[in-house]
């Protein structure tokens, strides 16, 4: 259990109410276990002076205790179990503030859904620990330390009978609470399952349909569903055993209160009224037993809840600021040199970049050609830190690109990735998502350059539009059109372009160029793609192959060279050739 422990600086953050809130614990059990000795005393008084009076009076008594009990029970609510949900409230931001910050690699290996699974039912089970298990544990200790106290004091040999079969019934408590745990770890497991493919298959619900795949799906959603309720049946079966054995064991200790009770009572060793004092306690002290097994339960589940939570928060930041971070860098130039730079995805993986040397000045204009695989991505990839390089340098301006705040780093890099990715929201809040406040001017402007604002202008309700998941209501074009104007709206030092017109059509495109070149005038740009047609132009050209730099130089003279970059061209002017002729 001491992963539990890592809870304490919630607890600290919230000591105040929690301390109050045992105070109230102890004021209620107070009041509730006073009860039954006052009932004790009105039915030995009744007997020997019955009088109207002394009913109203005794009656006036007990509804007062109750009455303060009960509302220091409700205070008990008020200050633990609402200090619960704060803490379930910090838990949940602290774990997506963690996930925000994890690196662009744990989230290739990890599914949606398995993510959404540990910020739903593993973030609900650790909070029923901090709440209702903090809680009835405490008020359990508490009454039960003062209800044994006063039973003894009234007949220590009766109270060592009665509480013999309680033990028994918490040790069965306990036991099945050890076999639910390992069932809720496995409906946990499949929980997840559930999520993910629920989550893929939303996403994937154009490629399902245009498939004809939707029975195929529901089939294989069907054999997880029940397997997950076979799952719940498993543990709901051990969980209904609670109940008998409740009856039987609780009635087993009444049993042997009338019997052992009632012959003291005729020996003149105890009063009627200690016997009914005796039958409250034991039905005050049947939940508490229970309550030991009970909050067992809901610390295993929390247990195995926090374990999985734990995974995650050890997951390492790859990504971050460190010692060698210099604050005293605010802005960027846009200079850009690798050094004998190496990458790999993994320590057992094949190196996808392989001491790539090569230097980038401020204003120019780099594009990456070749195959797919040969790492072209990868090589982006690094000017962002979406990864750290394996071996080398990556410097701006001179400056190491770990010494650059991330911040400063990212907020002038704009980078249009392969797969576009757009919010359900507004086509103007997508395209200014990178930027704090509103900004109107740079909103049409950077519209006019991804030549959006033709397309905008045919929409109902213009920039207010709201797209559909991922961007599902426009087409191809118009998603790479719209990253790109998100990518020129925070006004970047280096633009990132990768593959960014694949979809776009080649006569958009040039349009797209000729303004780029405007825009990007004194900026780095760095185009990755397929297209000759799109990164002739530019003041360095380079091909990889197998991770190292082929071939490198302008159009014209990669061209001379015939060789990848040749072969490419030549490839795509026959492709023209042929759409033309049909």
């Amino acid at each position: 259990m001491t992963r539990l422990l890592t809870l304490n600086k919630y607890f600290k953050r919230n000591k105040g109410k929690l301390s109050l809130g045992i105070l109230f614990i102890l004021i209620s059990d107070l009041t509730q276990v006073y009860i039954p000795l006052v009932l004790k005393d009105s039915i030995d008084t009744f007997k020997n002076n019955p009088s109207i009076d002394l009913i109203i009076n005794y009656a006036i008594i007990i509804f007062v205790l109750a009455v303060v009990s009960g509302f220091f029970r409700y205070m008990i609510r008020q200050t633990i179990i609402v200090v619960s949900r704060k803490i379930e409230f910090d838990i949940r931001q602290d774990f997506w503030v963690h996930l925000l910050k994890l690196s662009h690699r744990y989230f290739q290996n990890t599914s949606t859904g398995n993510i959404m699974a540990h910020a739903t039912n593993d973030i609900g089970a650790v909070r029923m620990y901090v709440g209702p298990a903090v809680m009835y544990s405490i008020d359990t200790a508490i009454k039960f330390i003062i209800v044994i106290a006063i039973m003894l004091s009234i007949s220590p040999i009766l109270t060592v009978y009665t509480l013999i079969p309680l033990p028994i019934l918490s040790y069965f408590v306990y036991k099945l609470s050890k076999k639910i745990h390992k069932k809720f770890t496995l409906i946990q497991e499949k929980f997840s399952d559930i999520t993910t493919m629920a989550q893929e298959n939303f996403s994937g619900i154009r490629i399902i349909k245009s498939y004809v795949r939707e029975a195929f799906e529901i089939e294989k959603f069907a054999k997880e569903s029940s397997e997950y309720r076979k799952r719940n049946m498993d543990k709901i079966k051990i969980q209904a055993l609670f109940t008998p054995l409740l009856f039987l064991i609780t009635g087993t200790s009444i049993i042997l209160l009338i019997l052992i009770g009632g012959n003291m009572i005729i020996d003149g060793k105890l009063t009627l009224g200690d016997i009914a004092a005796f039958m409250f306690y034991l039905g005050l002290l049947i939940w508490p037993t229970i309550a030991f097994g009970w909050v067992a339960n809901i610390i295993q589940q929390a247990d195995a809840s926090l374990k999985r939570l734990q995974t995650i928060y050890s997951e390492d930041i790859e990504i971050k600021e460190n010692a060698e971070t210099d604050n005293s860098i605010t802005e960027i130039k846009g200079t850009i040199k690798f050094e004998n730079v190496s990458f790999k995805y993994r320590d057992n993986l094949p190196e996808v970049l392989n001491n790539i040397s090569l230097i980038v000045p401020q204003g120019s204009t780099l594009a990456i050609v070749g195959h797919t695989g040969v790492g072209k991505t990868s090589f982006v990839n690094l000017v962002s830190r979406l990864f750290d390089v394996t071996a080398g340098n990556i410097f701006i301006d001179g400056k190491n690109i770990k010494s650059i705040p991330l911040n400063v780093l990212r907020e002038n890099v704009g980078m249009v990735p392969q797969e576009t990715f757009l919010f359900s929201d507004t086509l103007q809040n997508n395209i200014l998502y990178g930027i704090e406040k509103t900004d109107e001017i740079m909103l049409h402007k950077v519209a006019e350059i991804a030549q959006l604002t033709k397309d905008v202008n045919n929409f109902p309700k213009k920039f207010e539009t709201i797209l559909g998941e991922r961007g599902i209501t426009l087409s191809g074009g118009q998603k790479q059109r719209t990253c790109l104007a998100r990518a020129l709206a925070i006004n970047p030092k280096i633009l990132i372009l990768d593959d960014s017109f694949s979809a776009v059509d080649t006569k958009t495109e040039e349009e797209i160029l000729v303004k780029l070149k405007e825009f990007m005038k004194d900026r780095t740009s760095i185009i990755i793609s397929h297209r000759i047609s799109t990164v002739k132009d530019a003041d360095n050209i380079i091909v990889l192959d197998n991770g190292i730099i082929k071939e490198q130089g302008t159009h014209e003279e990669l061209l001379e060279m015939s060789e990848i970059y040749y072969d490419i061209h030549f490839k795509q002017l026959l492709e023209e050739e042929l759409e033309r002729e049909l």
